[in-house]
């Protein structure tokens, strides 16, 4: 399935209604998945000034999702969406609430990476970096399965969120360790902890978002399932 589906109103007036809204997504998504690279890249270079940035800019995320979510309101309102239009504004609601989430934890990264700015670097970035782009691979795929409409790419992404959170399990154990080795090594580790569990969920958010391309395409609510369910509820939607 693909965009194409959703030319087929008589008002093109409601086809660009939806166009736009779908458009909006796309570009709140840019912008969000730009802060994550950016918020990465100022805790692994301890760049403080980048880490600023990344932290400031999450204020024109959320003016975003207010302004889509207003825009969906007056479509639900005005239009009487059924079917896919219906799922196309409700996946809308819910994707935008989700990148409003990941700006906030690219926000929270780039405050932590000028706390950590100024002090002794860690093995552990690197292992950060690594989920990093873990993660934010996962948020730009879901972002191209929306605007794709691509169920295969969007399981793509929901079977990749167990790499991410093997990832963060392993980098647990090791900053664990690393404190317990020596006391004066804990706030810093905490803190690299929670730039590390800020990149898991990220990756969560990016499953979700790929979840509910499923559910926008196919009409079937696969949240709260397993891979394999999903996959399952895939094939008999598409037999």
């Amino acid at each position: 399935m693909n965009q194409d589906m959703l030319k087929k109103h008589i008002s093109q007036q409601f086809n660009a209604e939806l166009e736009d809204v779908r458009n909006r997504v796309l570009t709140m998504g840019g912008l969000v998945e730009k802060n994550v690279g950016e918020a990465i890249e100022a805790l692994v270079n301890g760049d403080a000034a980048l880490g600023e940035m990344a932290a400031k800019s999450d204020y024109q995320v959320n003016r975003m999702e207010l302004s889509i979510d207003e825009e969906c309101s007056r479509i639900l309102a005005r239009r009487q969406p059924a079917a896919l239009d219906l799922r196309l504004v409700m996946t809308v609601i819910k994707t935008i609430t989700d990148l409003e989430r990941v700006g906030d934890k690219a926000e929270k990264i780039g405050r932590l990476a000028i706390e950590l700015a100024n002090q002794e670097r860690l093995d552990r970035y690197k292992e950060l970096r690594y989920m990093g782009e873990l993660a934010r691979e996962a948020l730009h795929q879901a972002l191209d399965a929306f605007a794709r409409m691509d169920v295969e790419l969007a399981m793509q992404v929901v079977r990749g969120d167990d790499v991410i959170d093997d990832a963060y399990d392993a980098l647990t154990r090791q900053l664990v360790t690393y404190m317990m080795e020596d006391p004066r090594n804990i706030r810093r580790g905490i803190d690299v902890l929670w730039c590390a569990r800020a990149l898991e969920r990220v990756g969560d958010h990016a499953k979700n978002i790929a979840e509910y391309v499923v559910y926008m395409v196919l009409g079937k609510d696969v949240r709260h399932v397993t891979p394999e369910q999903i996959e399952d509820e895939v094939r008999k939607a598409t037999r």
